[in-house]
């Protein structure tokens, strides 16, 4: 933050905020604030001209320096550091703050309020900055913006003539990045406004009606017959400024006449009620007086219902053209906003209509609904900016990840329901969650085809020994001689058995592992299988790529359960030529 040497109230102090975007402004564009409409500050800044501070208004300013002024020594007990004012301005940009206290470094910030009914309810036992009235934390939130402070304390107090303390209340405000993110699009919505901004003619005073001119006093007297009257006279003058009423209904001011004319011609009935009442008392029946009578005090009516009537509809008309306006003004801000998402597109806000008949409840004039309803407007235009940034922010963040577009089938609600930072986690976890899959898939796919080799080569080992047994096989010998001849293959087999199962005697180094290929070798002109194997007890310990490995040590148990079956092998032979 840079700190400006500036004295308020001073030209050049002036000078400055005409030149920054101050947070005692913050609520005002924001259209929170209700000393000035969000119109009046845009109307301020587009033309430069700055309405004369009244009396009234100077005295509040001066109570609120003076308590300001008592409550700083307050303030800096409950900090326990010294407080110094400044006027601030963001580095490298055009955002401004008058601080009405700061600490050395920048940490902390004080802010001081008249203390009024409003604070009083809001600033109970346990309350935080975030409890406080919109307006007081987006002028505290602009101050962290513009001097980087982690928290603000904020005060409100109210002292006596003498400078005695009658009530104090604080709580401290910290740091809002939602509010912040406001304030920022808000600033940025008002600066197009200022470039937009057309001259409007100066506020018009408020409307007050005016009645037609009054019409002569009605003067009739009867004795049995009519004496003297100017009925005549004060019909014609009566019916000339009867249509001589606008109906054409468009200003507060047209307005204003309009309503006080209904009672003017309420009045004119009356009147004419009384006179008729009069003359009734003078005499039976004057038919010309009274078909007269009636003329003049039926067109009265007869005007006074059809401007009552046509206020009324007027009224609600102008209301609704307000309402409309402003409907469309915000469509038109976020139709151009959709011309650069395309299928991200981003809705009117959901509240809008609401909220722009929420602006208008309780307005009595024009001028004040329209201002109402521009604030309203604004608002939602920096609404809608805001969100159309967080979707394309979204939108940046997938497509970083197009390789897995598949992932995200509901790209479009992610993008409109997702704040960036909420998206990069799903994104992550998804992507996590699909590639943990897919490695299982990939491993179990490994491992098929893996068993399969296996098996492959274990038959071609098995076929291979078959191969070569019955190329070493001798020729079939006649059947007188199979009894004998049966006796030596196998007594060849015991031999071998034996002879690997003395050699497996010698001690074996602790966990080694000897293949099935390099098993069949030792034992052969005999072989066995993985499956042989289990069969007998003996399961593999590993395996290296398709082959299986066995306990070295195990060899000399192996060998001893082969040559068990060998010995059996005869008998076996001899219960099957039996059978």
């Amino acid at each position: 933050m840079k700190i400006v040497q500036l004295t308020q109230g001073t030209p050049e102090w002036h000078a400055h905020r005409a030149q920054h975007y101050n947070a005692s402004d913050a609520p005002a564009m924001l259209g929170c604030s209700p000393y000035k409409s969000r119109q009046d500050l845009l109307r301020e800044v587009a033309t430069g001209i700055v309405p004369e501070v009244d009396a009234a208004t100077q005295k509040r300013f001066d109570d609120g320096h003076r308590f300001e002024a008592w409550a700083r020594t307050l303030a800096e007990e409950i900090i326990g550091e010294e407080l110094f004012p400044c006027v601030g301005v963001a580095d490298g940009g055009i955002y401004s703050a008058s601080f009405d206290g700061l600490t050395l470094l920048e940490d902390t910030a004080w802010e001081h309020k008249s203390l009024n009914n409003e604070l009083r309810a809001a600033m109970v036992d346990g309350c935080t900055g975030a409890d406080l009235p919109k307006l007081y934390r987006v002028q505290m939130e602009q101050q962290a913006l513009v001097s980087g402070a982690e928290r603000v304390l904020f005060m409100a107090s109210k002292w006596d003539a003498a400078g005695d303390l009658i009530e104090e209340r604080h709580c401290w405000y910290t740091p809002d990045p939602e509010l912040r993110a406001e304030i920022i699009a808000g600033w940025e919505q008002f600066d197009l406004d200022v470039d937009s901004y057309q001259t409007e003619p100066a506020a018009a005073p408020e409307a007050v009606g005016r009645a037609p001119d009054q019409l002569p006093a009605l003067h009739i007297e009867v004795t049995g017959m009519v004496t003297a009257s100017n009925l005549h006279q004060w019909k014609d003058a009566a019916i000339a400024v009867f249509q001589g009423i606008s109906t054409d209904l468009t200003t507060d001011q047209d307005f204003a006449d309009a309503e006080k004319t209904v009672k003017w011609c309420g009045e004119i009935e009356d009147q004419l009620k009384a006179a008729k009442q009069h003359a009734l008392g003078q005499t039976a029946s004057i038919d010309e007086l009274f078909r007269t009578i009636d003329a003049i005090s039926a067109e009265a009516r007869a005007k006074r219902l059809e401007l009552d009537k046509l206020v009324k509809s007027r009224k609600e008309a102008v209301r609704t053209e307000i309402l409309t306006a402003g409907r469309e003004a915000v469509r038109a801000h976020v139709d151009q906003i959709n011309s650069s998402l395309g299928q991200h597109a981003i809705p009117l806000p959901a509240t809008l209509t609401a909220d722009l008949a929420a602006a208008i409840k309780g307005k009595k004039s024009f001028t004040s609904m329209r201002d109402a309803v521009d604030a309203t407007v604004a608002n939602a235009k920096i609404a809608s900016s805001q969100t159309a940034e967080r979707v394309r922010a979204n939108v940046a963040i997938l497509a970083k990840h197009d390789d897995h577009a598949s992932l995200f089938a509901d790209r479009i609600l992610l993008c409109a329901s997702k704040s960036p930072e909420d998206l990069g986690n799903l994104v992550a976890a998804r992507i996590a969650d699909f590639e943990a899959r897919e490695a299982k898939r990939l491993e179990e796919e490994r491992e098929r085809i893996r068993k399969e080799e296996a098996e492959r080569l274990e038959r071609e080992q098995l076929e291979a020994a078959q191969a070569r047994e019955a190329e070493k096989a001798p020729p079939t010998p006649p059947a007188d001689a199979e009894a004998s001849a049966a006796a030596e293959p196998v007594a060849t087999a015991r031999s071998t058995v034996a002879s690997v199962a003395s050699a497996g005697a010698a001690p074996t180094p602790a966990g080694a592992r000897i293949k099935l290929g390099d098993l069949n070798e030792l034992i052969a002109p005999i072989s066995i299988t993985a499956q042989g194997l289990a069969s007998i007890g003996f399961k593999p310990v590993g395996s290296e790529r398709a082959a299986k490995l066995y306990a070295l040590a195990d060899l000399p148990a192996i060998c001893t359960k082969l040559g068990q079956i060998v010995e059996a092998a005869p008998a076996r032979a001899a219960q099957k030529k039996a059978a």
